[in-house]
């Protein structure tokens, strides 16, 4: 069994897996990676990854006590093993003692790193996805933390990781249940201006800033509460956007006036405050044939 020490861990540093679908109707959203396709590459790219590892935020440091294999993937961090400057995204094999540092880069909000052995937690409804706002699954972690993993899995013959840049252009939706709540000049505002990543933002929801006032004078913002999914954007009474995550809450009383489609919801997840945003509705059907 090899032991690893958590040393450093910013805020919202978590375990997470593929998440636990199915458990809405009991009030208890999927979780999961924010990025699932940048969780997905750091296991590809290990060939036999454990099916839990961390996410983290502002930047991660750690040690194992005995050979281990990872991988890092998603955003733009800089990573240095013992010192030594690394390539974003990497894999390596460490040693007893050696140490990984990771530090934000250039863009994005969210990192993951992969084992090449399974981290030994009780798995919670099936998952061991840390739900931050039920407060499910694995855990939250912070300096002093100790993880255990289990034997190293057999290896599969795997691409090495390659930096991508991150994909630019207008964030795709698709009209949401309440878009008819809102007069068509509204929704006309809603896809020809830019909103902007507020600060407030974390695994539940992201705030925009509205900064054209497009729902300023928007009525009747108040409804009754029904079941919501990751990527809706919920107009609040104050006219305020907010596009619901990961760990967003089962239900919602305030209208969605669209919902960003699963291809785009993932580096939507990455975009930083104060980063512009603008949305293109789509049709169901594309967004679906995105998915294939």
């Amino acid at each position: 069994m090899t032991k690893l020490r958590i040393l450093s861990a910013g805020p919202m540093t978590s375990l997470q897996d593929a998440g636990r679908p199915g458990w809405l109707a009991h009030g208890i959203s999927a979780s999961g990676p924010m990025d699932r396709g940048a969780f997905e590459r750091a296991g590809l790219w290990i060939g036999g990854a454990g099916p839990t590892g961390i996410e983290f935020t502002q930047g991660l440091t750690f040690e194992a006590d005995g050979p281990l294999a990872f991988a890092v993937d998603g955003g733009a961090y800089r990573l240095t093993l013992n010192g030594a400057k690394r390539s974003w995204p990497s894999r390596a094999l460490l040693r007893a003692g050696d140490r990984v540092e990771i530090v934000p880069g250039a863009h994005g909000n969210y990192g993951y790193v992969r084992f090449g052995a399974d981290i030994e937690i009780e798995a919670v409804l099936g998952s061991r996805a840390t739900n931050s706002v039920a407060g499910l699954g694995g855990r939250a972690l912070a300096p002093g933390d100790i993880l255990c993993l289990g034997p190293a899995l057999a290896r599969r013959t795997a691409p090495h990781p390659r930096a991508t840049a991150p994909i630019e252009g207008a964030t795709r939706v698709i009209w949401g249940l309440h878009a008819e709540r809102f007069s068509l000049e509204a929704r006309q505002q809603f896809v020809g201006s830019a909103f902007v990543v507020g600060s407030r933002m974390d695994r539940m929801g992201v705030r925009l800033i509205d900064r054209s006032g497009v729902f300023r004078d928007a009525a009747a913002l108040s409804l009754v509460s029904d079941a919501i999914v990751p990527g809706d954007i919920q107009i609040l009474g104050d006219g305020t956007p907010i596009v619901l995550m990961r760990d967003h809450q089962p239900t919602g009383g305030y209208p969605r006036i669209a919902t960003v489609i699963n291809a785009d919801l993932d580096r939507f997840a990455q975009l930083r405050p104060g980063a512009e945003v603008r949305f293109l509705p789509v049709t169901v059907t594309h967004a679906q044939e995105l998915m294939t």
